[in-house]
């Protein structure tokens, strides 16, 4: 392993990163929040600075063409990791404490949406517009962005590509990886204009509208509103938002191929879109037939909340159009079921994927079946394909370590804070980029209130959650060190 890539590759991506942090102290000159400037140009300077200094130590090289596997997983993880450091210096400029300013700058950028803010009249619109920035960038994928973006990732792009990309296939929508990444980008990009046009014309305030587009297609939840999307007590804003949450939680090719390819079977001849939009409805149905049981909620506010809750939860993107943590508790049984699913491959969502769940079925089918026929050869398909043995070992690899994870932090965090529902949701909540939870920290709640121990367990689940668990992994097998030392 190189250093010298790793640094270069860094630089490029913290300079690049820190123009993009300029993009702030717009919306805080035409609000004429002047003093506002200082902590996004310090952030930019810095991260910029930073750059320039790993480019001139890694020796300007331009020439990633030999990166190899491990690099690209090293650099992924580690752009993550700093351009949230990055992200989280203009929080500390508004009274946050350094660990509160790394987990809100975390909980942004990894498309999380679980926030430690209390009191949101504190704040300047340009904060919140980082805020909603921050995901928009993260939901795509800042790796992804970048090797859009920049001439010299364009062959070592693919290993950084498909180290971050969310889900288990390397799927591409275009023979090269620079013009696939571009391709996502531009299906990215309409999406969100059409539905910040969209929210402005139901009413929704011009810098409200774009806050949430731009939180709803990176699949994040963060609002500039305390009560989410409750508070605006706007039906067809509700609507709206539950339809590009959908879109979010979607895979970008097939739109791509849907959208630009102009092929109309794009979508529902995908078995995995078709298992997501099967999970929706039959999790909304349910969810609103717990909700009309109550007997306190009306039939359309309940086919409203439970299909806008069941979008929202499954493609992590967090956002609320009533306060579900007062539901009852089989209604939260639902929305905890959904949670541990997650969006498609290749989407903005997080969580598990529909994709690995749909597999999970069909290899418990299959393992059953062979029980009655030990000698039957079943493949295993989706759409059609057989699914390579690698491609099973790595899901039921990733699977069971979610599963490991998922149970460590939960049992960790119930221990720290004393509440099984703290440790259980927040654990499921965090490390499947959703946001919120029950109880204290319910759509309504906050983190601000959990213990230093917590914060930097739930930090560790938003990152490796993100980042699918594998370059996590791959980071833990000694020989992954041992290159690097034999390579130096």
């Amino acid at each position: 392993m190189k250093i010298s890539n790793i640094l270069n590759a860094l630089g490029i991506i913290l300079v690049a990163f820190g123009v993009i942090m300029l993009t702030p102290i717009a919306v805080a000159v035409m609000e004429r929040e002047y003093t506002s400037i200082i902590p996004f140009a310090t952030a930019s300077f810095i991260s910029i600075t930073l750059g320039l200094l790993f480019r001139k130590y890694g020796g300007f090289s331009r020439n990633f063409d030999d990166l190899r596997r491990n690099e690209g997983l090293l650099i992924v993880c580690l752009a993550w990791i700093v351009t949230a450091v990055m992200g989280a210096i203009p929080y500390l400029f508004y009274g946050l404490h350094p660990l509160d300013a790394y987990f809100e700058s975390v909980s942004g950028i990894t498309t999380t949406g679980a926030t430690i803010l209390t009191d949101f009249s504190l704040y300047p619109k340009d904060f919140f517009f980082w805020r909603s920035l921050s995901q928009w960038l993260g939901g795509m994928g800042i790796i992804v962005l970048f090797v859009a973006i920049l001439p010299q990732f364009a062959v070592a792009g693919r290993q950084m590509f498909f180290a971050e990309a969310p889900g288990p296939t390397e799927e591409k929508v275009t023979p090269r990886i620079t013009h696939t990444a571009k391709a996502l980008w531009l299906v990215y990009v309409f999406l969100t204009l059409v539905e910040m046009i969209l929210l402005v014309v139901a009413g929704m305030p011009i810098f409200d509208a774009v806050c949430n587009a731009l939180s709803t297609m990176g699949a994040g939840g963060f609002s500039p509103h305390p009560q989410s999307i409750m508070g605006y007590q706007n039906s067809a804003v509700t609507w709206i938002v539950t339809c590009f949450m959908f879109l979010a939680g979607s895979n970008f090719a097939l739109q791509y191929r849907f959208l630009i390819q102009r092929k109309p079977l794009a979508l529902p001849q995908s078995e995995e879109f078709r298992f997501y939009s099967g999970i929706v409805l039959l999790g909304s149905g349910s969810l609103c037939i717990a909700l009309l049981a109550r007997g306190t909620v009306g039939l359309m506010d309940s086919i409203r909340d439970s299909l806008f809750q069941i979008v929202s939860i499954i493609t992590t993107a967090g956002f609320s159009s009533a306060d579900f943590a007062l539901w009852s508790v089989a209604a939260q049984t639902i929305l905890f079921t959904v949670m541990l699913v997650g969006g498609c491959a290749g989407s903005a969502g997080g969580g598990v994927k529909v994709v690995r769940v749909l597999f999970g079925f069909k290899y418990l089918k299959r393992e059953i079946t062979q029980v009655i026929h030990p000698q039957a050869i079943l493949p295993l398909k989706i759409d059609h394909k057989t699914v390579p043995d690698d491609i099973q070992r790595q899901i039921l690899g990733f699977l069971l370590f979610y599963l490991v994870l998922m149970t460590c932090s939960a049992l960790a965090v119930t221990v720290i804070e004393g509440d099984g529902v703290v440790g259980l949701v927040g654990t499921a909540a965090t490390i499947g980029n959703i946001g919120p939870g029950f109880g204290e920290i319910g759509p309504m709640g906050s983190f601000g209130g959990l213990s230093v121990s917590t914060k930097i367990i739930f930090i560790i689940n938003m990152v490796v959650g993100r980042l699918e668990l594998i370059p996590f992994l791959a980071m833990l097998h000694p020989d992954f060190w041992s290159f690097r030392q034999k390579a130096l």
